[in-house]
């Protein structure tokens, strides 16, 4: 499924939009994805990214706040299968993933600052559905995101 909108067209429509200056990378097999915002803001832990991404998606678009590290990725390839088979439209990381070749097979969206061969840790510590702030954008569950291959907008 290709969405069907470009970000310039949506930000040129509507100028409130908020756009995320990070320079993240596709890294999913689907660079054009959309929908509602769900959260978590970790460091180094994917305990709660593999929990969220287990269920249910119905389309949203889990946004992941790991403050920047490329340390230690916090989604792979299993995880990302997982996001796929439970309806997620994309994930967008502020940090790490690993696995890029196996994951850009999938129908899914991932933009991420890049990727790292170690794993994080799995104790679940982290925030759930609260709203986070990367790239000069406050996501907040429940708003409305847009990426594709020049960036990610988020409503206001």
């Amino acid at each position: 499924m290709t969405a069907e909108f470009t970000t310039c067209d949506l930000y040129d429509a509507d100028e409130s939009l908020q756009s995320v200056s990070l320079q993240m990378q596709d890294l999913g097999g689907r660079t054009r994805f959309a929908g509602p915002v769900r959260t978590i803001r970790c460091f180094r832990d994917n305990a709660l990214v593999k929990t969220t991404l287990n269920s249910p998606g119905d389309g949203a678009v889990l946004v992941v706040d790991g403050g920047g590290s490329l340390e230690s990725a916090l989604m792979g390839d299993m995880i990302a299968e997982a996001a796929v088979a439970h309806g997620w439209a994309g994930v967008v990381i502020n940090g790490a993933i690993r696995d890029r070749t196996a994951v850009a097979q999938l129908d899914l969206g991932v933009k991420a600052l890049g990727s790292n061969p170690r794993k994080s840790s799995k104790e679940g510590t982290g925030e759930q559905d609260v709203p986070v702030e990367f790239g000069g954008v406050v996501f907040r569950p429940g708003a409305m995101l847009h990426a594709d291959e020049d960036g990610v907008l988020v409503e206001p």
